[in-house]
């Protein structure tokens, strides 16, 4: 495939304008985006990434564009699934959602310098070794094995990083923010505020992202600028789906299967493709192995199909209906107790009202499911024994053995 420079510009300069545009119009202002806005913003960075395949498949032909498309969907689940560390990082970090904007562009403009450098790295090797394809495939066949792992045994200790936790020790750090800066003083000292070291422990996360990524989006194809900018495209957008889909990811309870079954594919594609490329003196005398190799309509087919069967099992599963139920109650619950006194009175309500239509969902959820996912969650019981302080009827959202619990004096 032969792009231009002036392409290459063009595209550059699209995809940074896009990022300074999410800046000035939208994290320079905190606020907590709503639903609407979210669902706008997110459709148009769909749509303007969906566009840019109708243009490779016009200048290019129809399969770099089955390319870019697989890469893009691939990379697009990989950045979803991503999200569900940001959401445990700044819950750890407690940072205050008006800032939570700020935070995860901020993560998705090191993403995309991280990402650069690495695809340039990539695709030098691969140009200069074929080899790096037998490398790929491991990388990604233990990336598979470790997404699987986390998705049976999940590990919920994902707060601080081992470089933000030093940088405590080294630096003078605050505990509480100072709205969105990144330094304040405290005593006439100049400190970090948390608000830095989120970004520090969002930067190393999305460094440890894109080790794993890089080798699953050059499995799909080899062209440099497809890789970029399907790449680009799937982290532009990423901060407006986290704030749509926040209260679902926690419902997306087969994503980390699916991820796990994509990746393996892809490994299983680029051993393929390493054989049939074969330059090793010890393989095949270095001759390459003929094999057949998997076609991009294929991988393009394998993970639309996994992904529309993970997120449906997800959706339509019993555990799925009662995870959500149950993050949604804890969701609601924290923010109806942080509201202040003089918190508009329509906020306070609407929050009551959802909350409500919560708790009344909950006595449907099997009293076995609601015991186990219930001890899987922090300060749950805690939340709605101060909830039930404010009038709000909570007792359907309790296992049996937890109903029979004496009332105390409820904060809120």
């Amino acid at each position: 495939m032969e792009v231009s420079a002036l392409v290459w510009t063009l595209t550059v300069a699209l995809i940074v304008a896009m990022l300074v545009f999410d800046f000035f119009f939208h994290a320079r202002t905190p606020h907590v985006p709503n639903i609407q806005e979210s669902a706008l913003w997110s459709a148009a960075y769909v749509g303007i990434a969906l566009a840019f395949g109708l243009f490779v498949w016009a200048t290019a032909g129809g399969d770099f564009a089955g390319q870019y498309y697989a890469g893009y969907l691939t990379e697009k689940a990989l950045s979803v699934d991503n999200l569900f560390v940001f959401l445990i990082i700044m819950a750890s970090f407690a940072v205050p959602r008006q800032y939570q904007e700020e935070v995860l562009l901020f993560g998705i403009a090191f993403s995309l310098v991280a990402r650069t450098g690495l695809i340039l790295v990539g695709a030098g090797l691969i140009n200069a070794f074929a080899w790096v394809f037998y490398i790929f495939g491991a990388i990604l066949l233990v990336t598979a094995g470790s997404t699987l792992k986390g998705a049976i045994s999940p590990d919920e200790d994902e707060g601080e990083s081992t470089v933000t936790r030093l940088v405590r020790r080294v630096f003078h750090t605050s505990d509480t923010y100072d709205g969105n800066r990144l330094f304040t003083r405290i005593d006439g000292v100049r400190v970090m505020t948390p608000m830095l070291l989120v970004m520090i422990a969002i930067g190393g996360t999305d460094l440890l992202f894109a080790l794993d990524s890089i080798p699953a989006i050059f499995g799909l194809t080899q062209e440099t600028y497809l890789v970029f900018t399907a790449v680009a495209f799937s982290l532009l957008g990423l901060k407006q789906l986290y704030f749509l889909i926040d209260g679902l990811l926690d419902r997306l309870i087969y994503l980390s299967y699916g991820l796990s079954a994509i990746l393996a594919f892809i490994a299983v594609k680029l051993g393929l493709h390493a054989l049939h490329e074969n330059n090793l003196p010890f393989v095949n005398n270095g001759e390459p192995v003929q094999v057949v190799e998997i076609s991009t309509q294929l991988s393009l087919g394998v993970i639309v199909g996994v992904l529309g069967a993970t997120v449906a099992a997800s959706l339509l599963s019993r555990r799925g209906r009662a995870v959500a139920a149950i993050a949604a109650t804890e969701s609601l619950s924290e923010r109806y107790l942080a509201l202040e006194e003089d918190a508009d009175e329509a906020h306070r309500l609407a929050i009551r009202h959802r909350l409500a239509q919560q708790l009344e969902r909950m006595p449907a959820i099997p009293d076995d499911l609601k015991q186990e996912l219930i001890a899987d969650k922090r300060h749950f019981l805690d939340l709605l024994e101060r909830v039930h302080g404010t009038g709000l009827d909570t007792s359907g959202a309790l296992p049996p053995r937890h109903r029979s619990r004496p009332d105390t004096d409820h904060p809120g």
